[in-house]
């Protein structure tokens, strides 16, 4: 599918904030590209460091909750962490029982199985553990949308504080007329709360759990310094539950790939050799997409505990053996997440569900942990909110991804008659539904649904055009001190016409990486360039433009003088003790 490539326009004037702040007028039109144009935030965003953190006191209902878990451990009270069984619960898990242990508490955790409970809280899970002599909760990465199984939790006898990130669920007449709807918790701590002043509404469930550390220490008289070693793993989940790379998560994010570059928590570092990475070289892109999955396929398709306990190890043996588990349960993963994603397309291509705007497509085998996965995938290759529906126990369970233009939560609110539950926010959302009530469920979201056709175009949105030639080491590095890249401060993307490419390689076991030899203009320097999966791209453009022989001849000896225009990251190459400059291609065309 052809990409819409968009200038980005910077509102700012660099010259003039560049004499006064000394940062690269490229990298001051980088950040106001990310809405960071005044002198503050860019010294915050450039500057990260603890001493920015808001005081985690101000969040509502910070006192409260933990002075409710202040006195459950004073009193001896049997005190249970209620978290999530992906990485941001994990994570947010792992924060709390450490802290909470630390502080003396007589405190477990339960993690629900993804299958068995599903997501939140379980009533089933609930009433054992009151049964068992816990009398106090604290959720994390979860509660806020959990109103029937808390007033349960109070029927019952038992104290819940609640510490959770997502959007607060509500009713809606139209998008000026909202009722949002809170549990009955004993307190309720979630920044995006309409009442709570904290001013940083981003945190993810670990960030939460850090900051409830945080205060939780103060009021034990522990040295509250001690919370930050929790920041390793709440950079952990912050990154794999992709919020915005802004503010404090920034911070997080930052110091936290600093200090689990130096991890000596074995099971990180465990986890870190399996996957044949480095101590040391460790980046958000490592974390999101081979460190997270990894955390991740365990509560998929075994246990989220694995995960947890992995975190907890305390040898080395136990470790290895833990992370190697993880590993593998993530290739079984990737294996199913190909033949089920093969399926669902082949079921839209041989149906009229390819005419949608929104998919919603149901397929009993799949395996529910994999939805959100497949949801996803599905999204990247149509360009249009795809949701994913699978068998469960009782009833369909699903996941969906979006896209930029399409609220996900807000359109399935406007349906919430069809679902048994749902949950989620802007670009992703969870669900249970009745299968007499899919078709409709796919029926009202088209109907409803005002997409245009330019909205389904996927787009590329370029940073800045930046010349071949003016491009040196100190530039890269200048745009790698805005790492770490994510949600809200993506990689920067450049553009460039009317390149001089003299020499063509097709690379790889399948072809398909390409490699270009680019002339830089006025002189006889060369500049190396690599698209990882543009080989077959390229031979279309050119069989199109120039017919077969030509192809042949390149496929032949590699050469053809033809100008292309690219999309790009510059990056650093190192190979067989040569450093050089790299273009890592995003996309291509042929110049006009």
């Amino acid at each position: 599918m052809d990409k819409r490539w968009m200038l980005r326009r910077c509102k700012v004037n660099t010259k003039e904030l560049s004499r006064r702040t000394g940062i690269s007028e490229l990298l001051l039109s980088i950040l106001s590209n990310r809405g960071i144009t005044a002198e503050k935030e860019i010294n915050d965003f450039m500057n990260p460091n603890l001493n920015k953190l808001h005081d985690p006191i101000l969040m509502k209902d910070m006192d409260v909750g933990t002075d409710i878990i202040y006195r459950a451990i004073k009193k001896n009270d049997r005190i249970v962490i209620y978290g999530d069984y992906d990485a941001d619960g994990i994570t947010s898990t792992f924060i709390l029982y450490s802290a909470l242990s630390r502080c003396g508490a007589d405190v477990k955790y339960h993690i629900p199985d993804r299958v068995k409970e599903g997501y939140g809280i379980n009533i089933n899970s609930i009433e054992k553990l009151n049964s068992e002599g816990y009398n106090t909760i604290v959720t994390c990465d979860n509660g806020i949308s959990a109103v029937d199984e808390i007033k349960r939790v109070k029927e019952l006898g038992m104290t819940v504080v609640v510490t959770d990130h997502h959007d607060i669920p509500f009713l809606s007449k139209d998008e000026n007329d909202r009722t949002f709807i809170l549990p009955s918790a004993d307190a309720i701590i979630n920044p995006k709360q309409k009442e709570c002043k904290y001013p940083f509404k981003m945190l993810c469930g670990a960030g939460v759990a850090f900051k409830f550390a945080q205060v939780l220490y103060r009021k034990m008289g522990i040295d509250e310094t001690e919370a930050y070693k929790f920041i390793e793993y709440a950079a952990i989940g912050t990154i794999c539950d992709i919020v915005d790379l802004v503010g404090e998560n920034r911070i997080i994010t930052k110091i936290g790939i600093e200090l689990l570059n130096k991890s000596k928590n074995p099971g990180i570092r465990a986890l870190i050799e399996e996957n044949s990475l480095k101590m040391g070289n460790i980046t958000a892109y490592h974390i999101g997409f081979v460190i997270g999955p990894c955390i991740n396929a365990a509560g998929r398709l075994e246990s989220a505990v694995l995960a947890l306990k992995l975190f907890m190890a305390q040898d080395a043996e136990t470790a290895a053996a833990l992370a190697k588990k993880l590993r593998n349960l993530n290739i079984e993963r990737q294996d199913m997440t190909s033949q089920s994603l093969e399926k669902i397309i082949d079921k839209i291509e041989k149906s009229q569900l390819k005419k949608d705007k929104v998919l919603v497509v149901y397929e009993e085998d799949v395996h529910e942990s994999i939805a959100g996965i497949v949801a996803g995938r599905l999204k990247e290759r149509y360009n249009l909110p795809s949701i994913v529906l699978t068998g469960g126990e009782t009833m369909a369970k699903g996941s969906g991804r979006s896209i930029e233009e399409y609220n996900m939560y807000e359109e399935l609110t406007k349906c919430g008659s069809l679902m048994e539950n749902f949950g989620g926010h802007k670009m992703a959302a969870g669900m249970s539904i009745r299968e007499e009530n899919i078709e409709k469920l796919r029926k009202q979201l088209n109907t409803n649904c005002n997409l245009s056709e330019n909205d389904l175009i996927p787009k590329i949105r370029i940073d800045r055009r930046l010349p071949l030639e003016s491009i040196n080491f100190k530039i890269i590095n200048d745009i790698k001190s805005l790492e770490p890249f994510g949600k809200g401060n993506s990689t920067p993307i450049f553009a460039e016409k009317n390149i001089e490419v003299f020499r063509i390689y097709f690379m790889g076991k399948d072809k398909n990486i390409l490699k270009l030899f680019c002339r830089l203009r006025g002189s006889m320097e060369k500049m190396d360039a690599i698209s990882f999966d543009g080989g077959e791209k390229f031979k279309q453009i050119i069989n199109k433009n120039y017919g077969s022989n030509e192809l042949n001849k390149i496929l032949t000896n590699n050469f053809r003088h033809i100008f292309m225009d690219f999309i790009f990251s510059p990056s650093i190459n190192n190979y067989n003790g040569n450093t050089s400059i790299q273009l890592i291609i995003k996309d291509f065309r042929l110049s006009k």
